[in-house]
C-alpha cells in the first residue's frame, strides 16, 4: 500500500464560523464501503443536511461505516465549537496519556529487524508484528532473537496475520508463538470461517482477537452471535471499519459479556481521524496499549497536535497548527 484513499466531510453554519470536520477513510479491499460510491453518497449526504434534515449517522450512512464515522465525528467536532476537541479530558488538556503499541510494518527480514530496533530504542515494551508476509519460520526466528533479549516481563509482542494461514498452518504457528511467550495473533485465518476460529480461540494455548471477522456485521444481534460462537480472548476495534463510536460500543458491550478484552486500533486514517479516534479512546479509561501509532506511517499527512513520546500518544494543545487543518477551496459541499 502506497497511497490512502479519504474524504473529507465539512459541517458549517453559514451564520457563524464553526466547522466540524470528520474523515471518511477506507482500505480498498478490506472495508464493506464501496470506493466508487462512497463520493456520489457524500454529495446526496450534504444535499439532505443543507436541506434541513438532522443528521443521523447511522441511517445517512447506513451501508458505509466509514461514511458513517465521518458524519459522527463532523457532528461531534461541530457540536463541541469546531475546534478539533470533540471530547474535552485531560488528554486534550495534556495532562494525560495514552499506551500505544510499537507496530512493526510488513517487509523483508532485514527491514522487520532495523524497526523493531528502532522502537526499542524509543522505549516500547508492547511491540506488534505483521506475520505471514514472508517465510514463517524466518519470521518465528526473528521473535525467537527477540526473546533471546527480551523476555515476556519486558517485552509484549503481539503479531497479526491478517488472516494468512490455512486452519491447519494456524494451528502449528500458533503453537510455536506460545512457547515464545507471544501475548496474542490478531485473525490467524480468513474470516466467514467461524468454527476453525472458535476452535483456534479454544484449543490452543495462544490469545485469539478477532479483527476482519469484525467487518460487516451491523445488527447487534448478529455482532453478539458472532461473540458467542467464537469466544475470542480479545476484539480489535477499528471505528472506520466498523461504522463509528456508537456501533464500536456495541462491540465493547458484547465483549464485556463474554469477559474478551479489546483494544482500539486505527485503520490508517489521517491525523483528522486520528485525533478524533485517540481523543475518543481515551474516555474509555484504557491500560494497555492501543494500536494508534499509525500517524507516523505517512510521508504526507495533515497538522495535528497528536505527539508521540516515550511509546505513548500525547495530545499537546499548545503546539502550533493550522486552524484549517484542510484546505477546502476545491471541491466542497
Amino acid at each position: 500500500m502506497n497511497e490512502k484513499p479519504s474524504w473529507f466531510l465539512f459541517l458549517k453554519d453559514k451564520h457563524n464560523n464553526k466547522q466540524g470536520i470528520g474523515e471518511c477513510s477506507i482500505i480498498p479491499g478490506l472495508s464493506i464501503d464501496k470506493e466508487s460510491a462512497i463520493e456520489p453518497t457524500l454529495q446526496k449526504i450534504c444535499h439532505s443536511i443543507n436541506q434541513g434534515t438532522t443528521i443521523n449517522p447511522q441511517e445517512m450512512g447506513h451501508g458505509f461505516p466509514a461514511i458513517q464515522f465521518a458524519l459522527e465525528t463532523a457532528l461531534i467536532d461541530y457540536q463541541n465549537g469546531g475546534r478539533r476537541i470533540l471530547f474535552p479530558s485531560a488528554f486534550t488538556s495534556g495532562e494525560e496519556s495514552i499506551p500505544i503499541n510499537g507496530l512493526i510494518w510488513m517487509g523483508n527480514a532485514e527491514h522487520i529487524r532495523n524497526q523493531v530496533n528502532e522502537k526499542l530504542e524509543q522505549g516500547f515494551a508492547c511491540i506488534k508484528l505483521k506475520i505471514g508476509a514472508i517465510d514463517i519460520d524466518e519470521e518465528l526466528s526473528i521473535i525467537h532473537e527477540l526473546r533471546k533479549t527480551y523476555p515476556a516481563s519486558k517485552l509484549e509482542l503481539r503479531v497479526d496475520a491478517n488472516g494468512a494461514f490455512q486452519y491447519d498452518e494456524a494451528c502449528e504457528v500458533m503453537k510455536e508463538l506460545a512457547k515464545l511467550e507471544v501475548h496474542s495473533i490478531e485473525q490467524p485465518i480468513s474470516k466467514w470461517n467461524t468454527e476453525d476460529m472458535a476452535k483456534l480461540s479454544a484449543d490452543l494455548p495462544l490469545a485469539v482477537a478477532l479483527d476482519e471477522e469484525l467487518i460487516g456485521h451491523i445488527k447487534y444481534n448478529d455482532k453478539y452471535q458472532l461473540i458467542e460462537a467464537i469466544k475470542p480472548q480479545y476484539l480489535i476495534l477499528k471505528p472506520s471499519l466498523l461504522g463509528g463510536f456508537n456501533a464500536s460500543k456495541e462491540w465493547i458491550k458484547i465483549a464485556g459479556d463474554f469477559e474478551s478484552g479489546w483494544w482500539v486500533t486505527s485503520a490508517l486514517e489521517s491525523n483528522i481521524g486520528l485525533n478524533a479516534l485517540a481523543q475518543w479512546t481515551y474516555t474509555l479509561s484504557v491500560d494497555i496499549p492501543q494500536g494508534l501509532g499509525t500517524g507516523s506511517l505517512f510521508k504526507k499527512n495533515i497538522d495535528s497536535p497528536l505527539e508521540i513520546r516515550d511509546a505513548r500518544l500525547f495530545y499537546n494543545p499548545d503546539k502550533p497548527r493550522k486552524e484549517d487543518f484542510i484546505s477546502n477551496s476545491g471541491k466542497e459541499n
